[in-house]
């Protein structure tokens, strides 16, 4: 699997919702901050995204925003039109008003908190995708499938609305790398840009629980272990023995909370030989057992 479908399985959990809306203007909606990650799409019209010690971000159609900590914001039709509204459970799908109407796509994404990946932490609050003809095709076919189907109830549109919904965030964290890549020279952007770097993080994911060494990565990567470590430390912005770790205990902490798989079997799959080692690094990066870790998880599934 490559890297980022690797982080995407490893961190995505639940079920992706999503909904179509149409206000009339004048109008303004707050949305609150919520423990997922969330996004906006603009089918028609225009609007203004305001946040808390920034200026107002103007969106128009085609314009994608994502917030992938779920961070408080607010639209509005325009800077100064009162909040009148906060999103949330049952609300109308269409307001009218004297103005012209705006149609929004609004979705969000249940991202595990306990298995951030570095890809997705160093993103911004806000990533903002506008649209620009001829760029990011597969993102604009995503949103026009998404919105059909979500415009009128047809047969199958229950299979449909989710995978649909995880090709629109895959295309959106696509985009970003592919806009964020022209100009980085650090982070996960420059990172996939960067041949020997990518190669070794494609092994890496590949299969995390063989005994790598940095020698071993960097003939991978074609470099010398020397040069092959201080360009990953650079790239990525941790030691390549320091990201398998971390890799490691994040596709075991998904193992504990999404299966029951033996925790030998576990401590196996994260490179690790018995038990005891797998416990003493596994509680080191979650500052718990195992094993309290998983009976935690079916607590929480229990009282969802």
């Amino acid at each position: 699997m490559d890297v980022l479908s690797d982080v995407l399985a490893t961190t995505r959990t639940g079920r992706p919702v999503s909904g179509m809306f149409i206000r009339h203007a004048p109008w303004g909606r707050r949305y609150g901050r919520v423990e997922s990650a969330g996004f906006h799409v603009v089918l028609q019209g225009s609007c203004h995204l305001l946040r808390e010690g920034t200026e107002p971000l103007a969106l128009g159609v085609g314009d994608v925003v994502f917030m992938p900590r779920g961070c408080e914001h607010e639209l509005v039709d325009q800077p100064g039109t009162p909040i009148t509204e906060t999103a949330g459970p049952g609300e109308p799908r269409e307001i009218p008003g004297p103005g012209p109407a705006t149609s929004l796509l609004c979705g969000s994404y249940e991202l595990a908190a306990d298995r951030t990946h570095p890809l997705l932490a160093e993103l911004p609050e806000v990533v903002h995708i506008p649209a620009r003809l001829g760029t990011h095709p597969a993102l604009r076919g995503a949103v026009d499938l998404l919105a059909a189907e979500l415009a009128e109830s047809r047969p199958g549109g229950d299979a449909a609305v989710p995978p649909l919904l995880d090709l629109l965030l895959l295309y959106i964290l696509r985009a970003r790398l592919a806009e964020s890549a022209e100009s980085a020279e650090t982070g996960w952007a420059a990172a996939f840009a960067d041949p020997p770097i990518a190669a070794a993080l494609r092994e890496v994911h590949a299969d995390p629980s063989r005994q790598w060494t940095v020698e071993s990565l960097g003939t991978v990567a074609g470099l010398s272990r020397a040069a092959f470590a201080k360009r990953f430390t650079a790239t990525v912005g941790e030691a390549p023995l320091a990201y398998l770790t971390r890799w490691r205990m994040i596709t075991a902490a998904r193992l504990l909370r999404e299966g029951d798989a033996p925790l030998s079997t576990v401590a196996r799959h994260a490179g690790y030989g018995s038990e005891f080692a797998f416990g003493k690094a596994f509680k080191r990066e979650y500052g718990t057992a195992p094993g309290r870790y998983r009976r935690d998880g079916l607590v929480l599934a229990g009282t969802a």
